[in-house]
């Protein structure tokens, strides 16, 4: 009666359900999965087509998130116009390191990469370039003898057929189980760059979350133009390492892409949306010259 007087609604219906029959597979509703991924960066929500649609970028706080190989490729060449080399080089275990070969085979089945770079030419803007596209997501990018191998001919490539050549690092450094072989990548490759340049031809290295160790001691930083992704850890040794080493504290943005264009190391930080424009600008100055 008073409820009536006072003018009281009724807003929540009590269900009747009996838990047992929400939790039966046929009365749960259907909820489709991957529809949703969170940032690693600021932690909110994002539907995956908005992602998709901007570039893998966190519209919220512009965190870039990792690429494949492939998603790189499709985001910066022309549509249909990249050509992968074809090669058969496959990755062995010279030191049979135990459980080396085990490894390299569930990288690849995980990645859907055969090995952490792909190589190939293609155009941007109509500027025809060759390309290697290292993937962290085949054991974090680490550089053996097959990843050595693929970039010196890709470079061997770009010098004969007098094209510049452009590599996308992310790396966790040389590969352990390879030893020496792996060290040997680095030497390998800046010589191949070092005939590339006495051509004459373009070199940009653009530098992507991560790249560190051997990767960034020799060509990521050899570049005749260096870009970087925004927030890119770039490095040779860890953080703590360097802190334990020189017993100091180091700045909060060391090691970032930020830092590095401060300090003079690379010559600009560009977005991902941006990419493909501003590589083929650069192409383009390189073909008037």
């Amino acid at each position: 009666m008073l409820k009536d007087l006072l003018g009281k609604r009724k807003y929540i219906t009590i269900s009747t359900v009996k838990l047992d029959e929400v939790n039966n597979d046929e009365n749960r509703p259907s909820v489709p999965d991957g529809m949703w991924t969170k940032c690693k960066s600021c932690d909110n929500i994002i539907y995956k087509d908005d992602l998709n649609s901007n570039f893998q970028v966190c519209p919220q706080c512009g965190y870039h998130f990792r690429l494949s190989a492939y998603e790189r490729i499709e985001y910066t060449f022309d549509e249909n116009s990249f050509s992968e080399f074809e090669n058969d080089f496959k990755g062995r275990n010279p030191l049979n390191f135990e459980g080396y070969e085990e490894k390299l085979q569930k990288s690849a089945a995980k990645s859907d990469v055969d090995e952490a770079v792909i190589t190939g030419v293609g155009t941007i803007g109509g500027h025809k370039t060759v390309c290697a596209i290292m993937d962290c997501h085949f054991m974090m990018g680490s550089m053996g003898t097959v990843v050595g191998e693929r970039i010196t001919m890709a470079v061997e490539y770009a010098t004969e057929n007098n094209l510049p050549i452009i590599i996308f690092t992310t790396s966790g450094g040389a590969r352990m189980q390879e030893g020496i072989l792996s060290l040997m990548q680095m030497a390998k490759i800046s010589a191949a760059l070092a005939r590339h340049n006495e051509k004459g031809l373009l070199y940009i290295s653009v530098l992507t979350d991560p790249t560190t160790g051997g990767v960034t001691a020799s060509f990521a930083m050899e570049g005749d133009i260096i870009l970087s992704e925004p927030h890119a850890l770039v490095c040779f040794a860890g953080r703590r390492v360097i802190e334990n080493t020189i017993n100091e504290k180091l700045p909060d943005d060391f090691q970032s892409a930020e830092f590095l264009l401060k300090k003079g190391f690379i010559d600009k930080i560009v977005e991902r949306k941006d990419m493909r424009t501003v590589l083929s600008r650069l192409l383009s100055f390189h073909e008037v010259m």
